[in-house]
């Protein structure tokens, strides 16, 4: 892994409030240049409510460390004096490392800064000993890095299922894997030199849903993470709901209404048990849809026509939809994004679930923006939402000219 990475650092400052006050202007100029670039520095002032020598400031700062760029057309201004140079967000030096570790296989990724993935790979678990599945991921992001052309990282985004303490950087418990208090943050760390972030998976897609996705410009965002495990994560006024020690969206023990299934915590129609892909996949090999362990495997059948893989992928989005109608009474969120298998591939899921959840609220339930990429974006949300929640945090000593 290079060493030459731009460290996401925070400088000391004399005074707490005076670093949040530019904290926060820093993070709202730089999102408007990612909402709305190429857009004029007088328009940011506008939409931001700064001072238009603020506005300048930040955006010659920012441009200095590489992270705008001005727009190679000018605006003509609609009075008399010289054009608007727009600035724009530069996508062509940064990287981020997304990695997301699943049941079965670890998602190793490079995005840019626009959230896009630039480069994946999926690398299977021929153990769950936590050292040995976090060196092959590193290994796996220095072989992405090694064939990116020069790009410079950022730093290594972490997401998991399970319960995962963001500000220790730990996986406290993730049942499925058999993890328990793995310092993900400083074995990822010292394997590859660069800073670390670690969040559950359903907050990683909240806030990637919020930056790059459907849900942006939303004041409230629920995100019900659908796979092996089963999780939420809450935003409201564009802040992800943690809880202490990171415990929020724990549901997988939630009863769902007309669950069967034996839970192993004693109970019968725990949220998890009900809707993990280990279940569906399980219920495929009884009707002998399937041979394996690969839900996808199950999609590709009711692509066929096969009606029993029809019949299990809406009844999960059903149940999906239950779960969904639920969490909506309690929180009341403006927009819901699902990521379930069913209803990202097809039609038929989606209409289950929303019909699941009823008429008066079924437009705000979504499927996930990133259908081919929700892993990877995943792992790189938690370092992006870093950037652009603190975008001073990149050392001042990086510049165009050290790429």
């Amino acid at each position: 892994m290079p060493r030459n990475a731009a460290p996401l650092l925070r400088s000391p400052v004399p005074r707490a409030a005076d670093s949040d006050r530019r904290r926060t202007n820093a993070s709202v100029i730089l999102r408007s240049v990612l909402e709305h670039g190429p857009v004029a520095r007088s328009t940011i002032a506008r939409l931001t409510g700064l001072s238009p020598a603020s506005v300048t400031d930040y955006c010659a700062h920012f441009a200095g460390l590489g992270l705008i760029q001005e727009s190679a057309a000018p605006e003509r201004s609609r009075g008399v004096g010289r054009p608007h140079v727009p600035v724009d967000l530069d996508d062509s030096q940064f990287v981020v490392g997304g990695v997301h570790v699943a049941v079965p296989y670890t998602t190793v990724a490079l995005l840019d800064l626009r959230g896009r993935v630039l480069a994946e790979r999926r690398i299977g678990h021929d153990t769950t000993d936590p050292s040995r599945v976090l060196a092959r991921a590193a290994d796996g992001l220095d072989a992405l890095l090694a064939d990116a052309s020069g790009a410079v990282p950022l730093g290594v985004g972490v997401a998991a299922g399970g319960w995962v303490d963001r500000d220790s950087g730990t996986i406290v418990d993730h049942p499925l894997l058999g993890w328990r208090e793995v310092p993900v943050r400083e074995i990822l760390g010292a394997r590859t030199g660069l800073p670390v972030h670690v969040d559950g998976h359903a907050r990683a897609l909240v806030n990637g849903e919020r930056l790059f996705g459907r849900a942006r410009g939303s004041r409230s965002v629920l995100h019900l993470f659908v796979g092996n495990v089963v999780d939420a994560a809450f935003a409201t006024n564009d802040e992800v709901h943690h809880g202490p020690r990171s415990q929020a969206g724990a549901i997988a023990h939630l009863p769902l209404r007309g669950g069967t299934e034996p839970c192993d915590c004693g109970r019968v129609g725990c949220l998890q048990v009900e809707l993990s892909e280990r279940t569906l996949c399980r219920k495929a090999r009884e009707a002998g849809i399937v041979d394996g362990v690969n839900p996808t495997h199950v999609v590709a059948a009711a692509e066929r026509g096969d009606p029993v893989a029809v019949r299990l992928l809406t009844q999960r989005a059903r149940m999906t939809g239950r779960a969904a109608g639920l969490l909506l009474d309690i929180l009341n969120p403006e927009t819901v994004v699902v990521t379930e298998l069913g209803v990202i591939h097809r039609e038929d899921c989606l209409r289950a679930l929303r019909e699941e959840v009823g008429d008066a609220r079924a437009s705000a339930v979504v499927p996930t923006s990133f259908p081919d990429s929700v892993l990877a974006v995943a792992g790189g949300s938690v370092l992006l939402d870093v950037l652009f929640r603190d975008p001073l945090s990149v050392s001042s000593s990086v510049s165009p000219g050290r790429i």
